[in-house]
């Protein structure tokens, strides 16, 4: 699969937000008072409304308390947008309620990127995550995407099944290794369109953009505000190219390119993981630790442990092994975040000693697998909305031929960044887009965010989309780890809160 941002990385986040110094930006708890069921509602019309969607963008949602200072509802949306008077689906919402009723400026949707993560966890988080500015002043909106958790969700496999296919050999050294990739593919495809057929043609990116127009409609905003972080900003961004017009305050944060074809985006997703451990491998040298007192003893001690595990499936936690696809996982989930790098250090090591279970914890963690199973449908919906946005490797024959490229562009993550996209290679449906710049023609500035060793979402991503966007403004991050509004960076906060808040563009593009 392609590496991704993880829902269970936020509430990492918010456990961070409320044990260390980035905890007094994030709990200013204002009056901490729930107001009533539909207290003090948006005002102002909210534009044009598509013909045939009127009942969709004219619902009055039942909201319902479901936690402090928190609502959630149900939205029905058209299946198919081409069919309107069609079947319908269902969007979960949930709504963290300003806590300055009388000076609220509107709904902040909020996206936590993926695709297939959770905006309703993402919303029960911020208040422990977001500025108190922004937890003031506006309704924060998260939703499930279709296809995603308590939204009409993709559904594919079984526990045993989605093991099987995240376990499996990333780096194929041979036919009988390449056949089960694709044996793993097939019954994926299989899986999805047996039990989610209807609604895989409908689970693209421009469908859940249009959902967002029609969410906007609902709560009664004439514009959308909108933060988008990681594959968010691809959703942002299409919605602006949809709906320009109604484009209020937006920011993308570690902005995904969207001109750029799938294996652009493999390749340089491979790079930056690679560059993310190599400040990893520098760090860990700096401090003495167990791995190395060099860049170069730390980076070999990584190699060695991944030809151990391709070799032989390392002991994990006593009813899994840890595979070498498991292994890269365990390594890739702490690149996201520095604080996670000594729990790095420590899965390596142990590791090296022949134990695999913090890693397996590690990878675990990323694909959101409990004791019990997996904990939501994250990972198949990824597959469904990655495979139906853009082309990908039409053949596994295709993925052989450039695999090697992959490697040496990336020695530690290109092969398996190559080859996953074997998952698409059998897919029912074929993809609805293609790559392309994203101008958003007549809409108000959009700010995009980068991170310059953001290992998900490489700097030149969100270079690239700043410059596509003819009201872009870049705001640069120096530093380490996925996304930049909740790294804890002072200027990037108040450049954000201010745009969202009182409005105030930049000028010029801005470094914090």
């Amino acid at each position: 699969m392609r590496f991704r941002r993880s829902t269970v990385l936020l509430a990492c986040l918010a456990v961070l937000a409320s044990g260390c110094g980035v905890a007094s930006r994030a709990q200013d708890a204002g009056d901490g008072t729930a107001p009533g069921v539909g207290s003090n509602p948006p005002s102002g019309p909210v534009g044009p409304i598509p013909a045939g969607l009127e009942k969709f963008y004219q619902q009055k949602p039942d909201w319902e308390r479901c936690g402090s200072n928190q609502q959630c509802a149900t939205i029905e949306v058209p299946l198919d947008y081409s069919k309107p008077a069609g079947e319908t689906i269902e969007l979960r919402a949930r709504k963290v309620l300003a806590r300055d009723r009388g000076g609220r400026i509107g709904s902040l949707f909020i996206n936590p990127g993926g695709p297939g993560a959770s905006g309703q966890e993402f919303a029960a988080q911020t208040p422990m995550l977001f500025g108190s500015s922004l937890l003031r002043k506006f309704d924060i909106i998260g939703w499930d995407p279709r296809g995603v958790g308590e939204s009409t969700p993709v559904k594919c496999l079984d526990t045993a099944e989605l093991d099987a296919m995240i376990a499996a050999d990333g780096s194929p050294d041979n036919a009988t290794e390449i056949a089960d990739l694709d044996k793993q593919s097939k019954i994926l495809a299989a899986g999805c369109q047996q039990r989610s057929g209807q609604l895989l043609p409908h689970v693209s990116t421009k469908d859940a953009a249009r959902d967002i127009d029609v969410l906007r409609g609902i709560v009664g905003d004439s514009q959308l505000y909108y933060l988008g972080m990681s594959y968010g900003t691809y959703l942002g961004a299409t919605y602006a190219e949809l709906f320009p017009k109604n484009v209020g305050r937006l920011v993308l944060d570690g902005a995904v390119d969207p001109a750029i074809t799938s294996q652009q985006m493999g390749m340089a997703q491979a790079k930056g993981f690679d560059k993310a451990l190599d400040a990893f491998a520098e760090d860990c040298a700096q401090r003495s630790c167990k791995l190395g007192s060099s860049k170069s003893e730390v980076l070999a001690k990584v190699d060695q442990l991944l030809k151990i595990s391709d070799e032989n499936p390392l002991p994990g936690d006593g009813n899994r092994e840890v595979t070498q696809a498991l292994v890269v996982l365990g390594l890739v989930y702490p690149l996201y975040l520095k604080e996670f790098w000594p729990r790095l250090e420590e899965a390596v090591t142990d590791g090296l000693a022949g134990n695999g279970a913090r890693l397996l914890a590690l990878a675990d963690e990323y694909t959101d697998r409990k004791p019990s199973g997996y904990g939501d449908n994250s990972n198949e919906a990824q597959i469904a909305v990655n495979c139906l946005d853009r082309p990908d490797f039409s053949s596994i024959a295709q993925i052989q031929a450039e695999a090697a490229d992959f490697k040496a562009a990336s020695p530690r993550f290109g092969e398996f960044l190559a080859w996953s996209s074997a998952a698409c290679v059998n897919w029912p449906v074929k993809a609805v887009n293609k790559p392309h710049a994203i101008k958003a023609a007549g809409a108000k500035p959009i700010m995009v965010l980068g991170t310059t060793r953001d290992p998900a979402t490489p700097y030149e991503w969100s270079v690239g989309l700043a410059h596509q966007l003819e009201s872009g403004i870049l705001v640069t991050r120096d530093g380490d780890g996925h996304t930049a509004y909740l790294s804890g960076n002072a200027c990037v906060k108040n450049v954000v809160e201010s745009y969202l808040v009182q409005g105030n563009t930049p000028a010029s593009d801005i470094k914090c």
